[in-house]
């Protein structure tokens, strides 16, 4: 299964596109979308739509997992989040992928089996899933990649599920 996970952001988003086998998953992709300096809101939006359907053009993922926002530090800043969420929906939708929303926390306890784990605390479990000799960076993509490390699991525990029930 394959996987593109986003951070959405009005200024950046994070991506990070895995590739999941039996019990393995290991990096495709991942980077940040960096929005064109002081673009309207609308012009961002439509540049980082044109950009995620080129990346599921490039990658064929089979699901996208987008990050929700968290709405109790900022309530503005969660509303554009959720602006850039919705582009990614969008993007999936017109693609004919399926999409999926984890909350912050649904993401620490798939990642790292705790939820109130730190922002750095994920970074390394990411670097430790994927085998990888260093945190990715930005720190956009390894946020985009536990989203999709989350859909993974997700996906893997409701398979496991499934088998033990037939």
């Amino acid at each position: 299964m394959r996987v593109l996970g986003v951070d959405p952001g009005t200024v950046i988003m994070g991506y990070g596109v895995i590739e999941g086998r039996n019990d393995e998953v290991v990096l495709v992709a991942c980077g940040a979308l960096d929005c064109p300096k002081r673009s309207s809101v609308g012009e961002r939006l439509s540049f980082l739509y044109a950009e995620l359907g080129g990346l599921m053009a490039r990658y064929l993922p089979d699901a996208v997992a987008i990050e929700q926002p968290f709405v109790a530090k900022n309530v503005r800043s969660a509303l554009a989040i959720g602006k850039a969420q919705a582009v990614a929906i969008l993007a999936a939708a017109n693609a004919r992928i399926t999409s999926y929303e984890y909350t912050p926390a649904q993401v620490k306890q798939r990642v790292a089996n705790y939820g109130a784990s730190s922002k750095e605390q994920i970074q390394e479990m990411v670097r430790l899933q994927l085998g990888l000799a260093e945190v990715p960076r930005p720190s956009d993509a390894a946020d985009a990649l536990a989203v999709a490390i989350c859909h993974w699991h997700e996906t893997r525990l409701a398979r496991l599920l499934a088998d033990q029930t037939s």
